[in-house]
């Protein structure tokens, strides 16, 4: 039946559409014509939970757990091999239940020897599950995927909840690798991510609402199908984003609804010091092949140099100093939340009077 449910997971998640709207569309970049700099003065590096990664990119936890999802598995670590990004597995609860699936997990690590692998758990696993699943898969990281909506709608889900946060202070305080606690697209608010940095969790990937939609997915399994008021609960990424800006102590990681290059930038302009994307990548593959998703990671890392470069900023963590318009919901999300919205409008770095590119004379 587990095998059947990911099976089910990724053939609703290809069907769902990704070339709409969402809140992304609400943040744009204030265009400075003067501002741009030299494209080989550009560094894509950023920090990630105390090592250095060579991209703001990777490929979030999407599946395994059937011959299906294994070989899925298999053609996402070759493309993480060959572009360099970084590449978390699906949940390895199916793994905890029964040991013949491993290497629908472990093929992650067997096809890509010396990447960055974090490994993908459910907030009930015990500490020793979740050295079971590190050790699997020779993780650099751990995920820990928060899906109580998801759980809610799933017609075999669970509905206990209450234990949750106990589990997750545990895991962090005794494993041996960095946890990274994510939402599969309903959101984390300020007060969560605050409370994860208590906690002593690494990293918050805020995972909201406006990519792979898991509300519509578990519903769509249901006979009555009788959950679709549920569709559209929680908290877009970028509204997420904005809501977390000066919490420290706790790196942030956006995934949920980056459709583009531009999406990244925006995020990483939204305070994000990684960006993960799981839907986009999983239809260029499963619609076309491995070659196409190697393709399209390398023309995105190549496009987000030239955002960059537009845009004045040398590395990733720069552009939390360009200038934005934030309008629409993520505006009125603002506005509800005591942010202020206008501020973003105002921050670029690059025309201070001190810093201001000074006339040339003769």
């Amino acid at each position: 039946m587990i095998a059947d449910r990911k099976d089910d997971h990724v053939r609703h998640a290809v069907n769902q559409h990704r070339d709409g709207s969402n809140d992304f569309d609400s943040v744009t970049f204030v265009h400075h014509a003067l501002a741009g700099i030299d494209s080989q003065d550009v560094s894509l590096a950023v920090d990630f939970a105390g090592k250095r990664w060579d991209t703001p990119l990777f490929v979030n936890g999407m599946t395994g757990g059937s011959p299906n999802t294994g070989e899925i598995n298999r053609q996402l670590a070759i493309a993480a091999r060959e572009t360099g990004v970084p590449i978390a597995s699906g949940s390895m609860s199916a793994y905890f239940r029964d040991d013949a699936v491993a290497d629908t997990y472990r093929v992650l690590r067997q096809e890509n020897p010396h990447g960055y692998v974090m490994a993908n758990v459910n907030a009930t696993a015990t500490v020793d599950q979740v050295r079971r699943a590190i050790d699997l898969l020779e993780a650099d990281a751990v995920q820990i995927h928060l899906n109580a909506v998801q759980e809610i709608v799933m017609p075999e889900g669970d509905r206990s909840f209450g234990s949750w946060p106990r589990q997750i202070e545990q895991i962090a305080a005794q494993v041996p690798v960095p946890v990274v606690v994510k939402e599969v697209g309903f959101g984390l608010s300020r007060q969560t991510v605050s409370w994860l940095r208590d906690a002593g969790v690494a990293v918050a990937d805020v995972g909201g609402r406006g990519g792979t939609n898991f509300a519509r997915i578990e519903n769509d399994r249901r006979s009555a199908a009788d959950f679709a008021f549920l569709e559209s609960w929680g908290q877009s990424t970028p509204n997420c984003l904005v809501d977390c800006a000066g919490v420290t102590g706790i790196d942030i990681v956006a995934s949920g609804g980056i459709r583009t290059p531009l999406d990244v930038a925006r995020a990483l302009a939204l305070g994000a010091n990684a960006t993960g994307v799981a839907g986009v990548f999983l239809e260029t593959l499963v619609r076309k092949d491995t070659a196409a998703l190697v393709e399209t990671i390398r023309t995105w890392l190549d496009q987000l140099r030239h955002i960059l470069t537009v845009l004045g900023a040398s590395t990733p963590a720069d552009l939390a100093g360009c200038d934005l318009l934030l309008t629409g919901d993520v505006a009125t999300f603002c506005g509800l939340r005591g942010i202020d919205a206008a501020s973003y409008a105002h921050r670029n770095l690059w025309w201070s009077e001190s810093e201001r590119p000074q006339r040339s004379h003769p």
